[in-house]
């Protein structure tokens, strides 16, 4: 796998799941649960999308490579 595949894999997993858990703690913190609920569809929207087209190019490296 690429630099560029792994890097692009991180930053999917970051955007899927450490933006709600960011804003889980601004929820806490602030008492607002609004944060929170505005965060969750586009972070899954953006993080889903991403993880599906790194893991799409990771298949037809590893299928080019063999």
């Amino acid at each position: 796998m690429k630099n560029r595949n792994r890097l692009a894999l991180l930053i999917s997993l970051i955007v899927l799941v450490g933006f709600p858990i960011l804003f889980l703690f601004v929820f806490f913190y602030t008492g607002d649960w609004r944060y929170l609920m505005w965060c969750l569809p586009p972070s899954f929207l953006a993080g889903f999308t991403g993880l599906i087209f790194t893991l799409q190019t990771i298949k037809k490296e590893k299928s080019l490579s063999k």
